[in-house]
This record gives C-alpha cells, structure tokens and sequence, in this order.
C-alpha cells in the first residue's frame, strides 16, 4: 500500500499533527468597512428622506380617517342595500390597511434612511455598580439621540398623530359590540308569565302542540309561545329558547332525583343547542334514542338526561320541565334550571341565580 505520509514539513503534502504549527481555524474578520449612504452626506438626500417619513405617517393619519368616516358617516339601516354595505366594507378596509402600513413602512425607511447604520459590537456584562446602571442610562439616551426624533420635528410629530389615531379603529369596532348581556343569557323566553304558563309551539309556524300529537319514536322542533309575535330580538330569543321535542317509551328513562315530573308519559323536551359551540343539534336517531351535533359530532343519550355520550361537548344538554294544561297542550312548568348553549365565565354564578 502507498505511504500516505511521506511528505516532508516544507512539502504541502505534510500532514499537520496535534501542536505542530497550530493555526486559527476561525479568525475574527472584523467589521466590513462602513459604507455612507447618500443621506449621510448630502443634506438634500436626508431632508428628502424626511419628508417622505412624514408622508409615510400622514398616510397613516389619512388611513385612520377614512375608516372614521366610512364607520360614522355611512349608515346601515334595515333598508340598507348590498352596495352600500360592500361600500362601507371596501372604505373600511383601505382605511385599516392605509393605517397600519403608512406606520410600519414609514418607521422601516427612517430606520434605514435617517438612523445611523454603524455596526457596533461590545461585551454585555451584568448591571451591578451605579457606574454601570449609569453607563445603561446614557446607552438609552444615545439610543434616542440616534433616532433624531429630537432634531427632527416633522417627523416626531407625524409619528405621534399617526400613533394617537391608530387605536380609533379598534375601539370604533369595540362600539359595535354592544352593551353587557348580564344576566340575559341566564333566562329565556319559557320562563312563566305572571301564572301563565308557555306552550310548546311548532317551529316556524307557532302551532300550540297538544301531547296527543306526539308519537313514539317521533321529534318536534319547538319555539315558545308567543316567540312569533316579537318585533324586535326575536333571532336573539330565539337562539336561547328552540327546544327539540321526542317521545320514548317511558321505561326507558332513567330521571335523576328531582326530575321525575320533568317529562310527560315518556315525553321530554331539551335544549337544542349543543354544549360544545352552540350548534343546532338536529339530527335524533330513533333506534338508539340519540341527540347528534352535525357540527363536531357530540352525541348526547336521552335515555341518560342528554348525557354526553362521544364528542367534545362537555355538558348534557339542559332539560326543560314539561307539563300538560286542562286542554291537553304541552307547557313549559319553568324555564331552564341553567344556562343554555357553550360555556361563558360567567356560567356558573347564573347557574346559582336561576337555583336561589
């Protein structure tokens, strides 16, 4: 085999050993020379620059007041039409991007254009002496003499009112939330009037439904009385109150203590929106006497009072205590003994309200 050493120390084909003419594999190239930029050396160039910052700002403040203009000015009434709305839309859309981008980009070219661009390295040591913090101190300060906000008028007070109105947006849109539901979630329309009770209705067209009508193995979409007759709020009482109602066998019911006068001859009426998101839970299997979410798939087993029985749902869906009146209509004795539909943070303390 050929000798792969056989070179000499003053032949390239020598191979280093360990403490044989060591040399720095990695050595510290140092800072690249600095290049100026034309703004660094042409007044001119860096009034021009500063005007443009400026304008990028004003663009900004300009942005902003579209969006105020097309929010406040542009009224959507219930006779609005498609065009309008989709007007509105567009102007509010320019306006937040104008915004937000006269103020990202103009920041980024005063940063490259205006701002010195010398490239600094230093050793970073912990702050422990009073020389020290103030050593930190005057690094801020050279931070800001740096910026030129000072010297540069135009500039700093651009920055700020493009600043000042850029939350305007965000809180006109706050507005549009509406106020507190406080306790408005933790009723609905079932709940009795005075000594008049609600009877369960056929949804859409409000037909009072008697318990004969109901069949085994059969399901009613319901809404309560007199839920047809609002003017306003209507969807919104609506979305609390729609109740699904099934009949079964009444050996098949397991009711919990307290809840053995909640049905009628094997009928029950529960909530209608899923636990887990609020969907309409619409799909009822006969044979296995099961609620589906077609939404995410939360199953819910009447025999066991709406159990969670797959799914994410987690909460049986709220009963509602059904009774029949003199004339044999179906009638809700109460509203619901809880919140309807998905979690909220204050669930539980309108759970204890509806309780006391």
């Amino acid at each position: 085999m050929g000798n792969h050493s056989d070179g000499s120390p003053n032949h390239s084909g020598t191979v280093a050993t360990a403490g044989q003419n060591e040399v720095e594999k990695f050595q510290d190239p140092g800072l690249p020379p600095h290049r100026l930029r034309l703004a660094d050396t042409d007044p001119v160039a860096a009034k021009r620059a500063e005007r443009q910052v400026a304008i990028l700002f004003g663009t900004s403040v300009i942005g902003t007041l579209v969006f105020l203009v097309a929010y406040f000015a542009i009224d959507l009434g219930d006779d609005t039409s498609i065009a309008t709305i989709r007007t509105q839309n567009l102007l509010l859309g320019l306006g937040t991007a104008f915004a937000m981008l006269g103020i990202g980009t103009g920041i980024v070219h005063w940063a490259k254009a205006l701002m010195p661009d010398h490239e600094v390295s230093e050793e970073r040591h912990a702050i422990r002496t009073e020389e020290d913090r103030q050593a930190a101190v005057r690094i801020v300060d050279d931070i800001v003499d740096e910026t030129g906000i000072k010297r540069r008028p135009l500039i700093r007070n651009t920055l700020l009112g493009a600043v000042a109105l850029a939350p305007l947006p965000a809180l006109a849109i706050f507005g549009d939330l509406g106020p507190r539901p406080d306790n408005a979630l933790a009723h609905t329309m079932w709940a009795p009037e005075g000594d008049k009770l609600k009877r369960l209705t056929r949804d859409p067209d409000g037909t009072p439904i008697k318990a004969s009508d109901v069949t085994i193995g059969s399901a009613f979409h319901v809404i309560p009385e007199g839920l047809n007759e609002l003017h306003e709020g209507k969807l919104n009482e609506k979305a609390k109150a729609v109740v699904l109602l099934m009949r079964l066998d009444p050996d098949s019911l397991n009711p919990s203590e307290g809840r053995e006068d909640w049905s009628y001859n094997g009928i029950v009426a529960y909530s209608k929106i899923c636990t887990h998101v609020g969907c309409p839970v619409a799909l009822y299997e006969q044979q296995t006497h099961h609620l589906l979410c077609p939404c995410h798939q939360s199953t819910f087993d009447l025999t066991q009072e709406c159990k969670v029985i797959f799914g994410p749902a987690s909460r049986p869906l709220p009963q509602l205590p059904i009774a029949v009146d003199a004339e044999g209509y179906l009638v809700a004795t109460s509203d619901f003994r809880e919140p309807v539909g998905p979690s909220y943070w204050e669930r539980d303390e309108h759970e204890r309200l509806i309780n006391s």
